[in-house]
């Protein structure tokens, strides 16, 4: 791969810019211009990670075959070359916004033809959520690590990374249209792939409805708390983040 490929693109460097200057907001001591900041702090970060998302499935299949990604301007992780930006960057802030949900962003078109094998194609769908999970332990890292945070910006990206962790679980299960079915397709049968072509556009939209009846929700989220949990969050902080975020509320 040549190094050249992988260009950050200037909006993609401008909203990594806002949040961190989103980030330095929840430091003031104004309470309205430190929820500011978190409000800016977490959809500047959650476009952030949407982008690397989908850059995750572009390298991947890059590396695995298929080279006309950096044609696309997959590797320049500017959400304006993807399939859709509606569907990959304002869409699942919409959904943010709303509910709190991290909804899946419409993924870069990958020749799966090209790609040199079964496992990589796997890999290739694997990728996107594997970059949110990351992202969140990076954030949690940085929570932990760096000595007398401000508790606002604390409590802001650990609702942050809250959100990478249930983008997580909710990207990798395995629900056509999802990147969960991704990673098992290719060793599925003729049959069942037609079936997951055919349910691709219907079954993420039935499965977001159902997560916004109490049970159902409760389970993922439930899930989702215990793995953030597990990696060292903080539920506490995080509640706080989101109490700031969802100010409206």
């Amino acid at each position: 791969m040549h190094r050249s490929a992988v260009r950050p693109s200037p909006v993609f460097l401008g909203l990594l810019a806002l949040t961190v200057a989103a980030g330095y907001l929840t430091t003031i001591d104004s309470d309205a211009v430190s929820q500011a900041g978190v409000v800016l702090l977490v959809l500047g970060g959650w476009a952030v990670s949407l982008c690397v998302h989908e850059f995750g499935h572009a390298i991947v299949a890059y590396k695995g075959g298929d080279w006309t990604i950096p044609e696309k301007g997959y590797l320049s992780l500017d959400p304006r070359r993807y399939t859709d930006p509606v569907l990959s960057l304002l869409l699942p802030i919409l959904f943010l916004l709303i509910g709190g949900l991290p909804l899946p962003g419409g993924a870069v078109w990958i020749n799966q033809s090209a790609l040199r094998s079964r496992a990589v194609a796997s890999r290739v769908s694997l990728a996107g959520p594997l970059s949110n999970l990351v992202i969140g332990i990076l954030l949690l890292t940085a929570v932990t690590l760096i000595p007398d945070m401000n508790l606002t910006l604390l409590a802001g990206l650990s609702f942050l990374a809250l959100l990478q962790f249930a983008a997580f679980v909710l990207n990798i299960l395995p629900v056509p249209g999802l990147d969960g079915w991704g990673a098992i397709e290719p060793y599925l049968s003729h049959e069942a792939r037609v079936f997951g072509a055919q349910a691709r556009m219907w079954a993420p939209l039935v499965l977001l409805a159902l997560l916004f009846l109490p049970g159902v929700g409760a389970v993922f989220w439930d899930v989702v708390i215990s793995l953030y949990g597990a990696v060292g969050g903080d539920d506490f902080a995080a509640a706080i983040g989101q109490g700031l975020f969802f100010f409206w509320r």
